[in-house]
């Protein structure tokens, strides 16, 4: 047991050092190779995340499931990635994050390659809905820990490798990892569905996860100590060489100074954290957060068999089509900061608002809408931008502005938790909302979901995260 946790602690420093005139180019040429495996690496974790929202269809269809346990199975998912990044952030921060980011993606690639075993064999083997039922839940719980592990590691490279000055920019640039992946979960994943069959959705998604570890373990590099460099305060002319080392021998040579000192901080940052839990305009935040990623995840998860059922479409143009939101959300989550930023002067309420508003406005031209392409089409345009603003607002910076610096983990834990915890409650109860409503279709020829209710459900949750902040429309940052 010794052995497994020290292969995931974090590199040592190598004895051999990088030549000091290669050292420059061989620094800017790592955090770069850094940065991309773990962008990229987690677009590839999410792939293996949203599979099971292209098969749904296919799956009912088949009879092996139906779209409550569907919604079930989904859930499990979110409940095991809500606690999981509890969990996972705190063991990451000393971890070698290149084997602590493979180790999850491996994972979840096993997983989806599992479940494409079990799906393609059941009715051959004559499993019972119930057995099936248990183990897709069981098993996407466990995709659900693992993916838990992708951004903890991928954001601590950041940390590690970039100074603070540009730590920021290339943040930015990474958080629009999420919609890379949800585009490539639904164009790379139904276009295999449409090709080939159901059956290898889960089989195409562990292969992605597979092309993402390979990326991860070529690519992403644990500390710049252990690729023979300097600490990333030298690298970045942040401090000398000398300085380090004087302060690093002080620190040593003041060890019990230092642990009370540190207890000391400990205790301090505890206090904060209690009285962040206490903050009612976090709550509020919160709560915005989680209706916000109900609508959110109600189009990723049901938007496909929506528009199989409810408009007609064939499975790889319905994936196709919900696979512009995140292609479009990535502009959302760039130009958001700089609006509030630069236009806005750091006061986040207005666009937040305006982009709550935008997405249900997409959400109604979506559900209820005339049905023509064009409009489809652009309801996911809009609500793509929309989501990539409430993501970076509601998701988590308006929380951090109104707390201290040193609760903003806190803070961002709350949303998060409550975040996900909603998106998985969202998948249950639009789960049974269709299977109580269910009608015989003469243009399909089958039995279909009347996802009325389900819209206005949907709908409702995206009006409601937008109205929740207005209760904090006066809230200055805590003093506490």
């Amino acid at each position: 047991m010794a052995n497994f946790f020290s292969f995931f602690r974090t590199s040592a420093p190598v004895a051999v050092k990088v030549a000091p005139e290669k050292a420059d180019r061989t620094y800017k040429s790592l955090r770069m190779q850094t940065f991309l495996a773990g962008t990229f690496g987690y677009a590839l974790y999410y792939v293996c995340r949203l599979s099971m929202g292209v098969m749904k269809q296919p799956l009912i269809d088949a009879g092996l499931l139906n779209a409550s346990q569907l919604g079930i199975i989904g859930a499990c998912l979110f409940w095991a990635y809500a606690a999981g990044k509890l969990v996972n952030g705190f063991l990451a921060d000393s971890s070698n994050i290149k084997r602590f980011m493979a180790a999850g993606l491996v994972v979840s690639a096993i997983v989806n390659f599992m479940m494409g075993v079990v799906g393609a064999t059941a009715v051959e083997a004559g499993m019972s809905n119930a057995f099936i039922f248990v183990l897709f839940a069981i098993m996407w719980g466990i995709n659900g820990w693992s993916q838990s592990m992708g951004a903890p590691p991928a954001i601590i490279g950041l940390s590690r490798w970039y100074p603070l000055k540009i730590r920021g920019t290339y943040y930015g640039f990474f958080s629009a990892s999420h919609n890379l992946g949800e585009g490539l979960s639904f164009i790379f994943v139904g276009s295999i569905v449409a090709a080939f069959g159901w059956k290898w959705g889960f089989f195409g998604a562990a292969i992605a996860g597979v092309i993402g570890v390979v990326l991860i373990l070529l690519f992403l590099h644990d500390t710049p100590e252990s690729k023979g460099l300097a600490p990333i305060e030298v690298l970045s002319g942040e401090k000398t060489q000398e300085q380090y080392d004087r302060d690093h021998a002080e620190a040593l040579a003041h060890a019990s100074e230092a642990e009370e000192a540190a207890a000391a901080q400990a205790a301090e940052t505890k206090r904060l954290q209690a009285a962040v839990i206490r903050n009612p305009g976090v709550w509020i935040l919160a709560l915005a957060s989680a209706f916000m990623y109900m609508s959110r995840y109600a189009i990723n998860e049901w938007g496909v068999i929506f528009l199989q059922e409810a408009r007609g479409y064939e499975l790889g143009e319905a994936a196709a089509i919900i696979g512009i939101n995140p292609v479009f959300g990535i502009i959302g989550t760039v130009v958001s900061g700089w609006l509030s930023d630069f236009v806005f002067k750091g006061d986040r309420k207005y666009p937040a608002f305006v982009a709550g508003i935008l997405e249900a406005i997409a959400l109604a031209l979506f559900l209820f809408g005339p049905g023509e392409k064009w409009a489809i089409v652009t309801s996911m345009v809009l609500f793509g931008v929309a989501i990539g603003v409430l993501i970076a607002f509601l998701g988590g910076l308006m929380a951090v502005d109104i707390v201290p610096r040193k609760a903003t983990g806190a803070a961002l834990g709350i949303v998060g938790m409550a975040s996900y915890a909603a998106a998985g409650l969202q998948n249950v109860v639009t789960g049974l909302l269709l299977d109580k409503n269910l009608y015989f279709s003469e243009t399909l020829g089958k039995q279909v979901h009347d996802f009325t209710a389900a819209s206005w459900f949907w709908i409702g949750a995206a009006v409601i995260s937008f109205m929740l902040p207005v209760l904090n429309w006066n809230r200055k940052q805590a003093d506490i």
